[in-house]
């Protein structure tokens, strides 16, 4: 598996290059975002580790940009900025996980790890099969991505799983502390717009008229609510 480590520390990138090689992985480093994104455009790495801080463009810039290029690409940030806010702008930008500094070895090759096993699970063909009709839009949780008249459209990790809490609660209304908590594993009293601004995404999906949504609804003062279609 061919992991690009993205961190201008050089003492902590050679850490993790040499403690990734120890776990057989085949890991490349730069130290800015724009060698991240040009390294990252010729294809071929099956994880990121990004951090945040970097000269030039930040991590988030450059999930981001990944994202838009409809690059799925695993993404595991680093930060020392852990407060709610910045942990959900990096899931916005389009990480699939996000560890604080300083972290354990242990853990953040665990946590490298589960997000290699979900690719894995996401592309085997048994995935296929986890799909739900919405609004006439076919939206392939495994794989994500949105079928509907002819087009794909795919989506990120972060957004199948907001849309399946969403769905596992049809009709009861969810709080968004119980999202930060269950969907995002935050445990914080903080709201914040980057689960309104996810639920936006999940409407121009889903709704024919996303400013007047009638599937995944505001319930005021509560949060959101699923409403089958």
């Amino acid at each position: 598996m061919k992991v690009l480590v993205v961190e201008d520390e050089q003492h902590l990138a050679a850490g993790l290059k040499f403690n990734l090689e120890a776990e057989n992985y085949d890991v490349t480093t730069v130290e800015t975002g724009e060698g991240g994104l040009d390294l990252l455009a010729a294809g071929g790495f099956d994880a990121i580790v990004l951090d945040v801080m970097l000269p030039g463009i930040s991590g988030f810039d450059v999930a981001q940009t990944l994202r838009e290029r409809q690059d799925y690409t695993p993404i595991l940030m680093l930060t020392a900025r852990s407060r709610p806010e910045d942990v959900l702008q990096g899931f916005e930008a389009g990480a699939d996980d996000y560890l604080a500094k300083p972290f354990d070895l242990e853990i953040f090759i665990a946590r490298l790890k589960g997000l290699l096993r979900r690719q894995r699970w996401s592309r085997a063909p048994e995935a296929a099969s986890d799909t739900v009709e919405i609004n006439g839009r076919t939206i392939d949780l495994g794989n994500l991505e949105l079928r509907h008249n002819g087009d794909v459209v795919p989506i990120t990790l972060m957004e199948a799983k907001l849309l399946r809490y969403l769905i596992e609660n049809e009709g009861r209304a969810v709080s968004r502390k119980s999202i930060l908590e269950d969907v995002w594993q935050l445990q914080e009293d903080t709201d914040t717009r980057a689960i309104d601004n996810f639920v936006v995404r999940l409407r121009r999906y889903l709704e024919d008229a996303p400013n007047d949504p009638k599937i995944v609804v505001t319930v005021r003062g509560v949060g959101y609510k699923y409403v089958k279609a």
